[in-house]
């Protein structure tokens, strides 16, 4: 449960973006109470309020990630509830959806209520629990989804290791759809990428690394696509890397497919040239691509064909990515950075202005999960964040509150930084700080 500050606050003189409600004001104040966004104070209250001066910064709904891991249960080495939620934060997230890959599996309503009570105590933002969408994430038996669903769980997936068998994954999304249940899918035909280390293509060969084929994943979006006309299930589409996958999901939704997807603020910013000098913390799953995909994926973005932006967050210790490059896990530490990478890749360089990233961040991947968040709409839990759009900074060693050691843009300046984060009227962290 995350406390409410019970004090009443304004927020003085910010520019005040807000895709939900198609808002977008070059100065305003917005006036919160009891832990919710209030239209008017009275002027007792407005007199006892806390004052922020927010000048020449953006005032928007806190960031929602649909794809991250925080560690816990069973990998409390590579992060934990607090050190993970902490990283979220100060990326500007006020809700984490956390993927079932954990030990155990969360496949049980054991498991879910284990989660619960872990962020109940130690999360500083929302988390919400996505369940197995199989026993084990093993895609052979389906998990109780509808107990999953009555412990809390707001989607399930199979994460990384994906549903292989097409049959299988009919029938559980027929299943999800009775629990009105949102099925996430990693696609991947792994039959195409045993071995695989990263993107095929001209790197990969210079490298002497096994390749990835961009056919491995668009096979299971167009499977998927398929099955999602077919059961009129909700599947939502992780981390997209093609160019050939968004033309995919464009084309699925011109007939009105209920089918979302997401982008990773990484494969908006990188390309498989990163990996020149073989840096393990920039093996992923999904790899890097080639430009042709960062800038199909970036129009696709732009055009709503992708309707949000992930951190796809997979936290490792130092020491399990300090080995050759082929026995390395895949994964990278990303909430503190997604916002700023997602910014350079999208507002510096031009595609787009800073309202629809915000969107992106918010908006987009509340509809897709169905979620009551990602709006300064009154009556609302007063989650938002406070950009300074002119801040140059870099992101070091130091300043990570992530637990992992992983984070490939550690050393790298970026020009826009989360100034505040609050959730639920409280200031949770502020200058690259918790509060």
């Amino acid at each position: 449960m995350i406390p409410q500050d019970h004090t009443p606050l304004i927020i003085r003189g910010a520019r005040v973006i807000d895709p939900a409600s198609g808002r977008d004001e070059a100065k305003a104040d917005i006036f919160i109470k009891d832990g919710v966004f209030v239209e008017k104070l009275s002027a007792s209250e407005q007199a006892s309020a806390r004052v922020v001066d927010a000048k020449n910064l953006i005032l928007a709904p806190g960031f929602i990630d649909l794809n991250c891991r925080l560690g816990e249960p069973g990998r409390s080495a590579r992060e934990t509830f607090r050190t993970g939620t902490q990283a979220a934060a100060i990326g500007g997230f006020t809700t984490v959806v956390t993927m079932p890959d954990s030990l155990p599996a969360a496949d049980s309503v054991g498991t879910i209520q284990l989660i619960r009570e872990l962020s109940q105590r130690d999360a500083t933002v929302r988390v919400l629990p996505a369940g197995t969408l199989t026993k084990s994430h093993e895609g052979k038996a389906l998990a109780p989804l509808g107990s999953l669903q009555k412990a809390g769980v707001v989607a399930v997936t199979d994460t990384t290791s994906g549903v292989q068998n097409n049959e299988i994954m009919r029938r559980a999304l027929e299943y999800a759809t009775m629990f009105n249940l949102v099925v996430l899918d990693h696609c991947q035909d792994s039959s195409m990428t045993e071995n695989a280390q990263m993107h095929e293509g001209a790197w990969s060969l210079r490298l002497g690394l096994r390749g990835w084929p961009r056919a491995a994943e668009e096979i299971v979006v167009s499977s998927d696509c398929v099955l999602a006309g077919l059961t009129k299930a909700r599947i939502h589409l992780q981390h997209l890397s093609s160019g050939g996958s968004a033309e995919i999901v464009r084309r699925a939704k011109a007939t009105k497919a209920s089918v979302t997807a997401e982008v990773s603020a990484l494969h908006l910013l990188l390309t498989d040239a990163a990996l020149a000098n073989y840096d393990t913390r920039l093996k992923l799953n999904p790899p890097l691509r080639e430009e042709s995909d960062r800038l199909a994926l970036i129009a696709a973005l732009v055009d709503g064909t992708i309707d949000a932006i992930c951190s796809d967050h997979s936290p490792c210790t130092s020491t399990e990515k300090d080995c050759e490059f082929d026995l390395a896990p895949f994964g990278a530490a990303s909430l503190e950075t997604a916002f700023a990478a997602a910014y350079e890749a999208i507002v510096v360089a031009g595609h787009a202005d800073i309202k629809l990233l915000i969107a992106r961040l918010t908006t987009g991947p509340a509809k897709a999960l169905g979620l009551n968040a990602g709006t300064l709409r009154h009556g609302e839990p007063a989650d938002f964040v406070l950009i300074n759009p002119e801040a140059n900074w870099k992101f070091t060693a130091e300043k990570k509150l992530s637990k992992s050691g992983n984070n490939p843009l550690t050393g790298r300046t970026f020009k826009a930084q989360i100034h505040s984060t609050f959730v639920g009227g409280r200031c949770i962290c502020q200058d690259g700080k918790i509060a």
